[in-house]
């Protein structure tokens, strides 16, 4: 007869693995949230440059250029010769000139490329192509 020191364990005790377990993650959460710290940013800060333009001049200088090879500035109908002469007086006044180009549907690719041909010229770097939103 066998006495009760001799059965066989078939089950095993995971207890002292789980409190294990749950201790390990504990200080993993633990030791990451305390190395995470905040990002450097290096805000701009305002110049008195900025406060000096002209309040004439408009910051953000549209061209538009319509199916007949019409260029506007601004809503003001110029010349080839105008438009480089106002983009250049606004250059001069800034240092980063914002300009963005909107041709017409049937515009000559050309003129929209001696416009860009010009601000590439006049270094103003900032230049956005305005387009139509795709219809659904």
């Amino acid at each position: 007869m066998a006495s009760a020191d001799d059965k066989n364990f078939d089950d095993i005790n995971v207890t002292p693995m789980v409190d294990l377990y749950l201790v390990l993650l504990l200080i993993f959460i633990i030791m990451t949230t305390a190395s995470v710290q905040g990002m450097k940013a290096d805000l701009p800060r305002a110049s008195k440059s900025a406060a000096k333009l002209n309040p004439n001049t408009p910051k953000l200088q549209a061209i538009v250029i319509d199916n007949g090879g019409k260029i506007k500035l601004n809503n003001e109908d110029v010349t080839f010769a105008q438009l480089e002469t106002k983009l250049a007086a606004a250059r001069a006044a800034s240092a980063e000139v914002p300009a963005v180009v909107r041709g017409d549907r049937q515009t000559q690719y050309q003129t929209i490329m001696d416009v860009l041909t010009l601000l590439g010229r006049l270094k103003i770097t900032k230049i956005g192509l305005a387009t139509k939103p795709p219809e659904k």
